[in-house]
């Protein structure tokens, strides 16, 4: 499943970091975004979500809310069937525009469903 990581860091504390790698270690094709990074553990990243040719299953945020009513207009458009709002990333707005395109939207710790069984 490609599953996209919005706001993937290089940095190894990051949660986002860590849902690069278990995503991959679970099976699943990472796709990470960040403006200025080129590459997270030797996949390429991508500075917008346009710039990935590959259908997306899922979209997993790790920005602010202010960040991703940035980023509104790319998110509603992606394709994505499902999107998660980890903790700290919660967008109520943004989470009503995509349930009104009918993208199941999910408060949750992409993390922990790696980890449970529930992604």
């Amino acid at each position: 499943m490609n599953v996209v990581v919005l706001g993937a860091s290089d940095k190894t504390d990051r949660y986002s970091y860590k849902a690069v790698k278990m995503l991959a270690d679970k099976g699943h094709k990472p796709l990470p975004i960040h403006p200025v990074l080129k590459n997270i553990e030797g996949l390429p990243v991508y500075a917008r979500i346009q710039e990935i040719t590959e259908p997306i299953h899922t979209i997993t945020i790790y920005v602010s809310a202010e960040n991703s009513i940035k980023m509104s207009s790319d998110l509603l458009v992606s394709g994505a069937t499902r999107v998660i709002f980890n903790p700290g990333s919660e967008n109520p707005v943004l989470a009503a525009q995509l349930q009104k395109k009918g993208i199941e939207v999910l408060e949750a710790c992409t993390l922990v469903m790696l980890s449970t069984g529930q992604f």
